[in-house]
């Protein structure tokens, strides 16, 4: 009778050590998972602040504070299709994604957010069903509360190069994404260029687009008062305001060789000469440009890379990176603080990619050595220990 209580007594024990290494386990699965898909975000993100504006934000002789804009500047998402998009990858990077931004949008909250181009990867080619699929996916990532404006760029994934863009693939993405051009609040005027439709051949969307910027570079002569009242009856004035202008191509730069910085384009890629129309303006559309709306800013992405440059008379280019890991390990998102006068950027750094993987990478040998002490192979750092002081006691 004694016999079989102390084996009953044995099984129990062994069924407890058991569950309780399964409570470990998953203890430990759980901590990992709640770290590396959410807290990371928080952790990293809530190091960010808004810049602030070097000069005090005064209007005129009235000495009335001026009202400043809190804007989020992100690039190239490029969510994948049916097509390259292999369903792991889909799901890793997007979710990175959803978590960096709406983390950002609660830290944060920004007043406006606008994502420079290549918000798809695969719109250039998608069918109508594809590109439903995406839009639907793109609004879940990026939903965002009524009073956080969000504004897109086009970028050449979206619609095409030049020779694969067509006025259906244009129309349907303006009928997801807003096509206003010209965008003011709080006295800010922005700019948003079709930078795809500046082929400067004469095209019948590159002269649309043409127009357009002329009717804009109209409009914001008449608000800087350099045309006559006659000349500027038509329309809502504009705010008097040096427009930011973004758009998804840079303006044309040799290459990436002056570009500094941690996530400025690797060191051996740098000197590499850039193609105009292909992977920045060409010199006549980015002067066309400068002189049609005299920007005291510009932002834009495409490259992937960070970078800043001053063109003409000091006029600042500041080139966003990817907001993807698909396309970089550390990838950020600019922050502005801006007045119709004034601005100061800053940088947001999202959790590193590599960064993710060690944690992983960690935990999945702690979780092995775990389970070999449990098993026998190895002994309990405890008993390794005793052992040690056992053996130093005797010597």
């Amino acid at each position: 009778m004694a016999t079989i209580r102390l084996g009953f007594g044995r099984q129990n024990f062994r069924l407890f050590k058991r569950s309780f290494l399964l409570l470990k386990l998953i203890a430990v699965v759980f901590a990992v998972l709640l770290f590396c898909e959410f807290l990371i975000y928080y952790l990293v993100i809530f190091r960010c602040n808004w810049p602030e504006l070097k000069t005090p934000a005064y209007d005129g002789e009235q000495e009335t504070l001026k009202p400043v804009l809190k804007a989020m500047f992100l690039a190239d998402t490029h969510l994948l299709g049916e097509v390259r998009g292999h369903w792991l990858d889909k799901l890793r990077r997007e979710w990175q994604m959803e978590r960096a931004f709406q983390t950002a949008l609660w830290l944060l909250q920004p007043e406006v957010v606008f994502i420079l181009g290549d918000i798809f990867d695969e719109g250039k080619w998608s069918s109508s069903q594809a590109w439903a699929d995406d839009v639907e996916r793109f609004q879940k990532m990026f939903r965002h509360p009524p009073h956080v404006q969000l504004k897109v760029v086009v970028g050449n994934h979206d619609i095409g190069f030049h020779y694969q863009m067509s006025t259906y693939r244009i129309k349907r993405f303006e009928k997801v994404f807003n096509p206003e051009r010209l965008f003011s609040w709080k006295g800010i005027n922005f700019v948003m260029v079709n930078s795809v439709a500046l082929e400067g051949d004469g095209c019948n969307i590159c002269s649309e687009a043409e127009a357009e910027l002329i009717d804009i570079s109209h409009k914001l002569n008449c608000s800087r008062e350099e045309l006559h009242s006659s000349q500027c009856a038509d329309g809502q004035p504009l705010p008097r305001s040096a427009p930011v202008l973004l758009q998804h191509f840079p303006l044309y730069r040799r290459s990436d060789a002056n570009c500094t910085g941690e996530d400025a384009a690797p060191p051996e890629e740098r000197g590499t000469l850039f193609k105009e129309r292909y992977d920045v303006l060409s010199r006549e559309a980015s002067q066309k440009l400068l002189w049609w709306l005299r920007p005291r800013l510009v932002l834009s992405g495409h490259t992937h890379s960070a970078c800043e440059v001053l063109h003409g008379a000091g006029i600042s280019e500041i080139s966003v990176p990817s907001f993807s890991w698909r396309n970089r390990n550390n990838p950020s998102f600019i922050m502005g603080s801006m007045t119709s006068t004034e601005y100061a950027l800053d940088k947001c750094y999202l959790p590193f990619e590599s960064t993710i993987l060690i944690t992983y990478c960690g935990a999945a040998g702690f979780l092995v050595v775990l389970i070999l002490i449990h098993s026998g192979f190895l002994d309990s750092p405890f008993i390794f220990g005793c052992q040690l002081l056992r053996k130093f006691k005797t010597v």
